[in-house]
């Protein structure tokens, strides 16, 4: 909703520069997603060794 006001405001104020950014959102958002995706395999994979490595500790019954 935020980002819709915040278009509706550049509209007001520039419309050519908010039609320029109604076009472009898509291609932007597409180009990202890849950066996206490493990002979230990323983490992933940084997850599994923090669970990997705790692991020893919690089946000894630590609290981790």
């Amino acid at each position: 909703m935020v980002k819709f006001l915040l278009w509706i405001l550049l509209f007001i104020v520039c419309w050519p520069l908010a039609l320029l950014a109604l076009i472009l959102y898509p291609i932007v958002w597409l180009l990202t997603l890849p950066f996206r995706l490493i990002g979230i395999t990323v983490d992933a994979v940084f997850s599994f060794l923090k669970a990997l490595l705790m692991l020893p500790s919690r089946v000894l019954g630590g609290k981790a």
